[in-house]
């Protein structure tokens, strides 16, 4: 089945995450919306519809790792193709329809479209809403088991569900491994431990309700505690004495330490020491100084909102953390309001609470806001990058120019 995955022009409700990034390579559960994607409808080749200036990125990032041919934004042919908003979550394996037809969430918002003999269309349809896109909307409605993620909220309220739903599906082939060590294990049938994993004494995995999954050269240090459904990266190390709650989902090579719930944190971020992080999504290279926290619940019990520049956008949840975009870094003690934004690159040095709303590439003090400029930016990245043993490409100098355009139209 050739699958066509597209970014519709309403990506920018996920940012900061998106501003780097297309909508599909957000993490949820064990694995990305794109590998579900492609797991769940059977991709035999994958094309993606994305932004001009993300084109860059899936060629390099993105289709060096996929094991099915894979372009970017070329249009389609007259064959067969099941059309897929990029903002699409499945939880089961998904049969093509025998015609043509279309799944839709509003009046005129297509989550899904199976179509034949529609040479032609591209990218530029979706974004412009050409007549031969809105064509697609006279189309038989149809009923496929799938959600449409609406903002970052939904990826965090329902990465429990995913991560059950990942353990299920990636693991049921797995050999289990024989455990033993100084530690304690509750429900042992779903605890999962890969290659090389140290697990130090006192350690407690409570696997009661949900798998625990630990990847190959995970550390989690003396009288820890981790509750699932839970997964922890390649190469990730558990600080000792941290607390790791249900709903939490943690990248490779990340640091963590303190306590984390219901959170999605991108590879290579820090949080290495005391404090509490709930319910946020968190992007790559991300630093937590020491004694960070995120409140994640109002002192009213009302609705989060997470704050933009000019308005406030509605989580629809009680309990909502922080979206903190890819470089972000905190000082020691910053304490973040529920509904906070962090933009891309952007640094909090301050000694009394952020403003819930921080652009991307600020550098916030008690004397307030002021630009982060491109060449410190640069410096700051090329350094972080070398601690990791990473060398800096030009596609990152691209990634940076690109999302210093991108971020204050999308921030304003």
């Amino acid at each position: 089945m050739h699958v066509v995955i597209f970014e519709s022009n309403r990506w920018s409700v996920f940012a900061p995450l998106c501003l780097n990034r297309p909508v599909f390579m957000l993490s949820t559960g064990m694995s990305t919306l794109l590998d579900k994607q492609i797991r769940y409808l059977g991709a035999t080749r994958v094309s993606f519809w994305v932004r001009p200036e993300l084109v860059d990125f899936c060629k390099v990032r993105v289709i060096p790792q996929l094991k099915i041919p894979a372009t970017v934004n070329e249009p389609i042919n007259d064959e067969p193709a099941l059309l897929v908003n990029g903002r699409t979550l499945f939880f089961r394996t998904i049969e093509p329809p025998p015609e043509e037809g279309v799944v839709m969430d509003e009046p005129n918002l297509v989550r899904l479209a199976y179509v034949k003999n529609r040479a032609g269309i591209s990218v530029d349809d979706v974004m412009q809403r050409t007549q031969r896109w809105t064509d697609l909307l006279e189309l038989p409605k149809m009923e496929i088991g799938s959600r449409l993620a609406e903002s970052l909220a939904d990826l965090i309220s329902w990465n429990e569900e995913s991560l059950i739903e990942d353990s299920t599906q990636l693991l049921k082939v797995a050999k289990k491994p024989k455990l033993a060590g100084p530690f304690y294990l509750v429900n042992e049938d779903d605890v999962w431990i890969g290659k090389d994993v140290n697990i130090c004494s006192g350690v407690v995995l409570d696997a009661s309700l949900g798998s625990i999954v630990l990847a190959e050269g995970v550390s989690v240090g003396a009288n820890s505690v981790i509750q699932g459904p839970c997964y922890i990266g390649p190469h990730t190390q558990i600080r000792a004495l941290s607390i790791i709650k249900d709903g939490t989902t943690i990248g490779r090579l990340c640091k963590i330490g303190g306590e984390i719930v219901n959170t999605i944190m991108l590879g290579h971020s820090n949080k290495s020491h005391d404090g509490f992080l709930g319910h946020s999504y968190v992007g790559k290279w991300v630093n937590f100084g020491a004694g960070t926290q995120t409140g994640n619940l109002k002192s009213t019990y009302g609705e989060v909102r997470i704050q933009y520049a000019g308005h406030e956008q509605p989580t629809g949840r009680q309990f909502f953390g922080s979206v903190v975009g890819d470089h972000a870094k905190t000082a020691i003690g910053t304490r973040l309001m529920p509904g906070s934004y962090i933009g891309f690159c952007s640094t909090l040095a301050g000694s009394t609470i952020p403003p819930r709303f921080i652009p991307s590439f600020t550098f916030w003090t008690d004397k307030g806001m002021e630009p982060y400029k491109a060449d410190k930016v640069r410096a700051v990245m090329q350094a972080v990058y070398a601690r990791r043993d990473l060398r800096w490409t030009d596609a990152d100098d691209r990634m940076i120019a690109q999302v210093m355009k991108t971020a204050p139209e999308v921030e304003k």
